[in-house]
């Protein structure tokens, strides 16, 4: 059986002339690497512009009738900069009309275009040159990638068209981060849609391995601004993935997960600007754990309030956490965890998900639930440790509250859950880095 890989290349990856050159080098070091998906550009330094939201202020320009000539001018150059630097290397590209290509597109803004059609611009422009530097066939997006009537991504139908499409293909290049209506006309996914891409394609072309293409060498095992000698994850099963992710730990796409995972796609982190660091290796749940630490990695958010509820025989009234529920459910209030005892429950809730509705939830508690006491904590943070082999490892809680002991740090909160793969924790927001070092710390040792 052949071997394919589809490789994903990041905005940091192709953010000028000298970042094309290194995906070249990279796409022609290994021939399994058939369907490239490529991101619009992204930042050169950090005061830079990324593509896609300049082309989002010219259709908001647009929209107010204000004049988006100046804004574009910065795009077009950037695009020219870059073809210009690539054609003093590779004079094929003077067959590359990116002053018509660019002009189209203006003029199709000016029109009145879609603000989804305008920012898929940038992945579509960087599609055409990156197809034409590698002498790869482009397939538009729009081809393959379909949404419903309802602009719901459509899973079933979008396989069956790369499929097709690309049985024929060779090799390709593929823009990411758009499809198609049923109309023809054009729907984005949310920021970080050329994740969700590159995972489509690679699953309906039957992949060995999706390649993800961006400026860190996968997952380190705790954030490196708050552990500067963080450890490299070099593998990672999705479900630790997923704990780690919705912790803050975020270097891909939550929703990229999910096509490559139904097919058994592994799926590697690479840095395009370091291509023989190993990167992180996400795999299957039930391969085996051969880590060399028990944990797999320390993730963490602030800015949580906890609602500490008690109640004198709770246990015993039936549907007294439904009735709490249905009040946060009828506020549009969603809650991060419920951790309970006996007589209390307590619901940790994200600072932002409130919209000023804290007072009029804790009124409503009271006067459904009349509750024995509400405490309330603010400026919490939550510390999540993960790990597949945690479940089989003894010490493993002790060996987090003796860290935090240690530090002098007050556990506010604590739950475990029933998968036994991750243990949180509750400190108060100042503690928050002091207490990620000291977990870390603490297992490293061991």
């Amino acid at each position: 059986m052949e071997t394919i890989v589809t490789a994903k290349f990041g905005g940091s990856s192709l953010s000028e002339a000298g970042q094309f050159e290194k995906v070249k080098h990279i796409v022609e070091s290994d021939p399994s690497r058939r369907y490239i998906v490529p991101s619009a550009p992204g930042k050169r330094f950090s005061s830079d512009y990324k593509i896609t939201d300049l082309l989002y202020l010219c259709h908001a320009h647009v929209q107010q009738g204000i004049p988006f000539n100046d804004v574009f001018d910065i795009i077009a150059a950037r695009y020219k900069e870059i073809v210009a630097c690539l054609i003093l290397k590779y004079h094929h590209l003077k067959e590359l009309d990116i002053d018509y290509i660019l002009e189209n597109v203006k003029k199709q803004i000016a029109d009145g275009a879609s603000a989804d059609f305008t920012a898929s611009r940038g992945e579509y422009i960087n599609g055409i040159i990156l197809a034409k530097l590698l002498g790869y066939e482009f397939v538009d997006a729009a081809e393959l990638i379909y949404f419903n009537e309802a602009g719901v991504f459509d899973a079933e139908k979008t396989n069956t068209l790369v499929q097709e499409k690309l049985a024929s293909i060779e090799r390709a290049v593929i823009p990411g981060f758009y499809g198609s209506m049923p109309d023809g006309s054009i729907k984005v996914f949310s920021r970080g849609g050329s994740d969700v891409t590159g995972a489509i394609i690679a699953r309906g072309t039957n992949s060995s391995l999706y390649e993800n293409w961006t400026d860190v060498s996968g997952f380190m095992m705790a954030d490196p601004r708050i552990v500067p000698d963080a450890k490299p994850i070099d593998v990672v099963t999705y479900r630790e993935l997923r704990e780690l992710s919705y912790m803050g730990a975020s270097v891909l796409h939550e929703e990229a997960v999910f096509p490559v995972r139904e097919a058994g796609i592994p799926i590697n982190i690479k840095n395009t600007n370091r291509p023989e660091d190993r990167g992180t290796l996400i795999v299957d749940d039930n391969v085996t754990n051969t880590k060399d630490y028990t944990i797999t990695g320390i993730a963490g958010k602030k800015n949580f309030t906890v609602i500490a509820i008690e109640k004198h025989l709770m246990n015993n009234e039936l549907g007294f956490c439904r009735k709490i529920l249905s009040i946060f459910e009828h506020n549009g209030i969603n809650f991060e965890c419920m951790p309970s005892g006996i007589d209390s429950v307590s619901l940790v809730v994200e600072d932002k998900c409130f919209q000023n509705k804290l007072d009029s939830v804790l009124e409503e508690i009271k006067r459904q639930c009349n509750p024995d006491s509400i405490v309330v904590h603010p400026n919490m943070a939550l510390i999540a440790t993960v790990g597949k082999g945690m479940s089989r490892t003894k010490g493993i809680a002790a060996t987090i509250f003796s860290a935090l002991a240690n530090e002098q740090v007050n556990i506010r909160m604590i739950n475990q859950g029933s998968s036994e793969i991750n243990i949180i924790v509750g400190v108060e927001v100042e503690d928050f880095e002091k207490s990620v070092r000291a977990i870390y710390n603490a297992f490293m040792k061991k």
